[in-house]
């Protein structure tokens, strides 16, 4: 897939053929438009069983004409989610095409926009963590999310602005499919984004993922003790 046209009325999207155990996963975006209040756009990993699913997402969460756009990020292990970290990106992502990126492999996820990483989701199932390990397919999708994406779902969809599209291009993939996956072949230091250069972040990644965090980050579920009083075990403490 090159480019394609999604739409909303109650909700389209697309998938892979392919299921995958660990890589590196490409996708440019421009999101819907004008007064997009309640339209949610996603790029997202996921294995896409009603049950015990794992799945990695970016999801953007329309808003009123003129008012940011909020990027939320997720990571849900066997069907437990309520990950959620939140940003309000530094360019205006319904003008022109962005770059957004999933890395992951053992050792951790890390969600890139524009080469930026703006999440680290480090593998800490030795502390009672949990981690996603399933094979997933890529997805992208536009649907109605007006029950709870804009100001917890007071703003609904103007549905005059309809219909609303979103733009995807460039994909492109570099990961382990699912039949190397049943022989754990997806874990192997042979494929370049499970070596030692993509465990961690390098020096200049840090850097800018701290920036990011200093001055993008609206919300942080980690950081939430109304909801997590202790907070979860993957989280830095």
């Amino acid at each position: 897939m090159r480019f394609c046209y999604v739409w909303c009325t109650e909700g389209s999207g697309f998938a892979s053929k392919s299921y995958y155990g660990s890589g590196f996963f490409h996708m440019e975006m421009k999101v819907p438009g004008r007064d997009s209040a309640g339209v949610v756009t996603t790029f997202y990993m996921s294995q896409g069983k009603a049950q015990g699913n794992d799945e990695l997402d970016f999801e953007f969460l329309g808003n009123r004409e003129g008012k940011p756009y909020t990027l939320q990020t997720n990571v849900i292990v066997q069907g437990h989610g309520d990950r959620e970290q939140k940003i309000q990106l530094w360019f205006d992502p319904t003008s022109s095409f962005h770059t957004y990126k999933i890395l992951w492999n053992p050792y951790q996820i890390v969600f890139f926009v524009d080469n930026h990483p703006i999440r680290v989701f480090q593998n800490r199932t030795n502390i009672g963590a949990q981690y996603p390990t399933q094979p997933m397919k890529v997805m992208g999708s536009i649907w109605n999310g007006e029950d709870w994406a804009t100001d917890g779902g007071k703003e609904k969809i103007n549905w005059t602005y309809a219909p609303f599209k979103a733009q995807y291009q460039g994909f492109d993939v570099d990961g382990c499919t699912s039949g190397n996956f049943k022989t754990q072949l997806c874990s192997s230091s042979d494929l370049w984004w499970n070596s030692a250069q993509y465990q961690s972040l390098s020096a200049t990644e840090e850097s800018l993922y701290e920036y990011v965090k200093k001055n993008y980050l609206t919300y942080d579920y980690c950081s939430d003790k109304s909801r997590f009083p202790i907070p979860p075990p993957e989280c830095p403490h």
